[in-house]
């Protein structure tokens, strides 16, 4: 009973909420705070994104970037945050089976698909997959193991028979999206297997490759939810609606992240997978 009581005055306060925010209410939850444990795969929207919610609010915005996989573990560790907003589904399922998470929370935000990000000048001329395998080429990843953008480029030369060709020439794994991408941006690397939004965070330096259709395997998605360590449940609910509302998804949109499923598949073939989990294959 009491539980239930808990989740009756969350809605009654999340209503409240909605309601403030739809009128022009004038920040209805100063004083308030939120703790989220991010994956760096949506690092620019997400702080804007936070930015504009905590001017409209009053909500302090506490944000933590990573690795998914190392912000799930601080999470786990410290036991603090009210959400968990990885950079694909991997992740989150791995924070369901250890119950981090409160699963009918989970929402879809937006959708990534892997590409092949080079400096904006491009200097090894790299054209496409095969071209990592080319002698001489400096080739970046994320560590498959703790980051979604490094498990996805496992997942895309395990799809298309290139890992034998390619991992020699892997020469660095960066800890988050974030760092990936700024192998390329920083001419440390001559490409990284990223995300195609990763030129839209720095276009001036950096460039993106699309793979034909036939070489993505798997569509991706940046999931949020709810933290079993949530304190402030009627909060966390408002900031994942205001993600998913016209003006949150405009934010993303603006940095060109995919706001459905049809666009997506505008890069891939029809019945190309979406979401779910992948598992590491041995040896990486």
């Amino acid at each position: 009973m009491e539980k239930r009581s808990g989740w009756l005055v969350a809605a009654a306060v999340l209503g409240f909420v909605t309601a403030s925010l739809a009128a022009g209410g004038d920040r209805p939850l100063a004083g308030r705070s939120l703790e989220l444990f991010i994956g760096a795969a949506s690092k620019p929207a997400t702080e804007e994104a936070a930015k504009a919610f905590e001017d409209k609010t009053g909500c302090r915005m506490l944000l933590h970037f990573g690795g998914s996989g190392a912000m799930l573990s601080q999470m786990k560790l410290t036991r603090r945050g009210d959400l968990y907003f990885p950079g694909s589904s991997d992740f989150m399922e791995l924070a369901k089976r250890e119950k981090l998470v409160v699963p009918e929370t989970e929402k879809s935000v937006v959708y990534l698909i892997p590409a092949i990000n080079v400096p904006a000048d491009n200097p090894k001329k790299i054209e496409k997959l095969e071209d990592l395998a080319k002698r001489g080429v400096r080739v970046g990843i994320a560590r498959p193991d703790t980051v979604c953008v490094g498990l996805y480029a496992v997942m895309v030369l395990t799809h298309n028979k290139l890992v034998e060709q390619v991992k020699p020439n892997i020469v660095t794994h960066a800890e988050s999206c974030e760092k990936t991408a700024q192998l390329v941006a920083l001419g440390t690397v001559d490409a990284v297997l990223g995300w195609r939004v990763f030129q839209y965070w720095n276009p001036e330096k950096i460039k993106t490759i699309m793979l034909p259709p036939e070489q993505i395997p798997r569509i991706g998605y940046i999931p949020i939810a709810q933290s079993v360590f949530c304190r402030q449940p009627e909060v966390a609910q408002a900031f994942i609606g205001f993600l998913l509302s016209k003006e949150g998804q405009a934010i993303f949109r603006k940095w060109n992240y995919l706001a459905s499923v049809e666009e997506a598949r505008k890069f891939t073939l029809p019945d190309c997978p979406v979401g779910g989990e992948w598992p590491l294959p041995k040896g990486w």
